[in-house]
């Protein structure tokens, strides 16, 4: 009797397992089926709260935060627009309709229709920019260079979004296309880079060209004790005091930035009523598209160079979808629509009205237009906004940064979570010293908006053309758009870009060769450091240890093995890496339990933690090795609350825990396929209890076993761990080219010497329990 409620009570306990087992499948599928906004991911940060109203304030806090820190780049456009596009004068009063007429349309298609409505939903779990969009296709279709790919990837709860499948044929054909075309391969990778490159030179101009044309303002109240000297030096000082506060965090600078540009809207907008008012209210006609055309027919050539300063109406709308992460997808979304697009529309009509009457004041528009009494509020206002203009670019040159080092195109710079609060909004010291300095040579040796104008349009266009670009992609591939949408978006939104990318390359060698420049050593920085990354890569899974091999050092009589934890460290995901065979040819001894430790970057933004690491013991299981991929993010920060190593050994202990939890789920399955312990043969067969009381038995083994591996762990971690350390060298081979060499022999080197974060400053390793194992590899 006591027999069959034992049989009994285990049977019920396997049932209750298998079926939390399967609701917890269907859990899992139902949260990948899912489509994840941003918003979901800041709102998990505050437990213990109503959902829909944590998401409301989330939404509104984040709101108002994001206008100090997206918005100040395109807010201050009003300051140079006219004065740019207008660069010789108004020869037609009709002609400031045209160009109101551009900038409305522009305004309303680019940031408003492409990047607020479209590009946003673009997001990767929360994250955007070049590096999101590359990484989401890198995700579902196999583009990427670097093959440390894994199935257990696609397991993580948040890496896919499977969408319905209308369009599978045509996404299919696509993505089989790219997967076998080393062309395209490269293209996204290289298109990738530009992209990030044109940001970072966003991030440079737009500070110069924004505090630049606010300070000289003032040359209009006092042109004779105001000249250019003085005006570029104080604008190198403001420029050089922006820099400094960046290590403050977006948090703080973006509370302390958001109320001054609500001030400025709303003294643009106001103003821009007033004018509109005042001096000719019939400007709203430009509304009608017919003025665009009427534009065109009479200026010809000069209406199509003139594109250049009406793009400048749209500068700083790449921040809208880099600086996202910093925020979410909807509180950009209500800021724009809300408060910038209205205050930027109002603005624009102001100044075309006072212009309709004041033809000849067109290079000082701005402040020439604004009323008497209010030049001097309003002076100091355009002076802090556009200080402020300068911050959305340079948090997301951040975010873009950090996007591109996880994936393995930049160098390991050291990058600081700044806000405990939200996560995405990170600091990077060496970046931001590389800005600053660059602004101040770009202020001192252009000296003039004008010219920086002309470099400014090129940066700008080419990232908006680049992410259409991906989009597409995006949109064939992923989202599965039909057809015809994607026809219609690039017929109308990829026409009027590559018009407006054609009229700012007009201006080349007006100072239009500055972004081209700044792109030119960005890209050849990060292929460089990604083309070594890839061969070491490549060098490691080439001559990796063999299980063979493993087995016979471990099993030499040379060899000792002492109690305690050694982890070894590499890059290499699949196989234990070359140096250890270094190592166990220099030191013949070995600790009780091994674990080989990889870091590894996802193309998704975010791992939640208990998914971070990944298990594999290899065998026999009598050596106690371990491999272990840590996975991360390309925005998550390599720091825990807990230390790495406690966290480690955790996990390590779970992973022996559940292995042979699944064994014995296993082991009960193929008892029930062979049919013994259904529950007929228990009622007619009954050597089945006599079975099923051995299954207990062989499980109260398995425990024990479960047991004493733990405690042997347990033992080999309180005796003491050990960090080994891999410090690789790598040069080229004898047979190299000289181009090789170069890059790696020099290039490489130089920058791993001056700019890489060493793992133990990532992790927190102590220095006291590290041992760096050198090794040089001829690539």
């Amino acid at each position: 009797m006591a027999d069959d409620d034992v049989v009994e009570a285990m049977a019920e306990v396997v049932k209750e397992e298998d079926s939390m087992e399967l609701k917890e499948q269907k859990k899992n599928s139902w949260q990948r089926l899912q489509r994840h906004d941003s918003l979901d991911i800041e709102s998990s940060l505050f437990p213990g709260h109503d959902s829909k109203a944590v998401k409301w304030s989330v939404i509104l806090h984040l709101a108002f935060q994001s206008i100090g820190v997206v918005y100040g780049d395109i807010g201050t456009s009003p300051l140079y627009v006219y004065a740019s596009t207008f660069t010789d004068g108004i020869k037609d009063n009709d002609d400031i309709l045209g160009v109101l007429s551009l900038i409305f349309y522009t305004l309303t298609l680019i940031p408003l229709f492409k990047y607020v409505l479209i590009v946003l939903q673009a997001n990767d779990n929360g994250e955007g920019g070049t590096f999101a969009l590359y990484s989401l296709i890198c995700r579902y279709a196999k583009v990427s260079l670097i093959p440390n790919q894994q199935a257990e990837d696609a397991d993580l709860s948040n890496y896919q979004m499977e969408l319905p499948n209308k369009g599978l044929q045509r996404a299919s054909r696509l993505k089989s296309r790219l997967e076998k075309s080393n062309f395209a391969k490269y293209f996204l990778l290289f298109a990738s880079m530009l992209g990030t490159s044109m940001v970072i030179g966003d991030g440079v101009l737009t500070p110069c060209i924004s505090v630049l044309s606010a300070v000289d303002g003032i040359k209009i109240k006092a042109p004779h004790a105001m000249t250019e000297e003085r005006i570029v030096w104080i604008s190198v000082a403001i420029l050089v005091l922006l820099f400094m506060v960046q290590r403050f965090g977006t948090d703080k600078v973006g509370y302390s930035f958001a109320p001054i540009i609500c001030i400025w809207f709303a003294l643009i907008g106001g103003i821009g009523v007033y004018n509109f008012i005042i001096y000719d209210p019939t400007v709203a006609k430009a509304i009608n598209p017919k003025y665009i055309v009427d534009y065109f027919r009479r200026n010809k050539k000069a209406a199509w160079v003139s594109l250049g300063g009406v793009v400048l109406a749209i500068t700083g709308t790449e921040a809208l979808f880099a600086d996202v992460g910093h925020f979410t997808v909807r509180s950009i979304q209500i800021s724009m629509c809300c408060v910038t697009y209205p205050a930027l529309i109002l603005a624009y009509a102001g100044q075309a009205s006072f212009l309709r009457k004041h033809n000849d004041l067109v290079k000082d528009t701005f402040y020439k237009s604004i009323p008497g009494d209010l030049f001097w509020p309003m002076f100091l206002v355009a002076v802090m906004a556009s200080i402020i203009a300068s911050q959305a670019m340079i948090s997301g040159t951040f975010s873009i940064i950090q996007q591109s080092l996880s994936l393995g195109c930049f160098p390991r710079v050291k990058v600081l979570h700044t806000s405990a609060k939200y996560e995405g909004q990170v600091y990077i010291p060496e970046i931001n010293y590389i800005l600053m300095v660059a602004c101040v040579a770009v202020t001192l040796g252009f000296r003039t908006t004008a010219k920086i104008g002309n470099a400014y349009g090129i940066a700008v266009v080419f990232v908006m053309t680049l992410t259409s670009t991906f989009l597409v992609l995006v949109m064939i591939i992923i989202w599965k758009t039909h057809i015809s949408l994607v026809i219609s978006y690039i017929l109308i939104i990829g026409s009027v870009e590559l018009l407006y990318l054609s009229s700012t390359l007009y201006k080349f060698n007006q100072g239009g060769y500055l972004p081209l420049a700044f792109a030119a050593v960005l890209i050849a920085v990060m292929y460089v450091w990604n083309y070594v990354f890839r061969t070491k890569y490549y060098y490691e899974s080439e001559h990796k240890v063999s299980p063979e091999k493993l087995k016979q050092i471990a099993a030499g009589t040379s060899f000792c093995r002492i109690t305690g934890v050694a982890i070894f460290y590499s890059e290499l995901v699949q196989g234990i890496p070359p140096i250890f065979e270094h190592y166990v040819a220099n030191v013949p001894a070995l600790h009780s339990v091994l674990v080989f430790v990889s870091f590894k970057s996802l193309p998704i933004s975010k791992i939640p933690v208990e998914e971070r690491f990944l298990f594999r013991r290899v065998e026999p299981m009598e050596l106690n090795v371990f491999r272990c991929v840590v996975r991360y993010g390309y925005t998550d920060v390599h720091t825990e609350e807990e230390p790495f190593e406690k966290l480690l050994m955790e996990r390590l202990k779970t992973f022996i825990a559940d292995k042979f939890g699944l064994f014995q789920r296993m082991m009960l399955e193929e008892s029930e396929k062979n049919g013994e312990i259904h529950e007929d043969d228990r009622l007619v067969n009954g050597d089945t209890e006599n079975e099923d009381v051995r299954l207990v038995e062989e499980k109260k083994q398995q425990d024990q076993a479960v047991e004493r591996e733990i405690e042997a762990v347990d033992k080999a971690w309180h005796a003491g761990i050990v960090h080994l350390i891999g410090e690789t060298e790598v040069v080229a081979d004898r047979g190299a080219s000289v181009s090789k060499r170069v890059m790696v022999d020099y290039a490489y080197n130089f920058m791993k010497r001056n700019l890489r974060q060493s793992a133990e400053t990532s992790f927190d390793i102590p220095q006291r329990r590290m041992l760096k194992v050198g090794m040089t590899y001829e690539l």
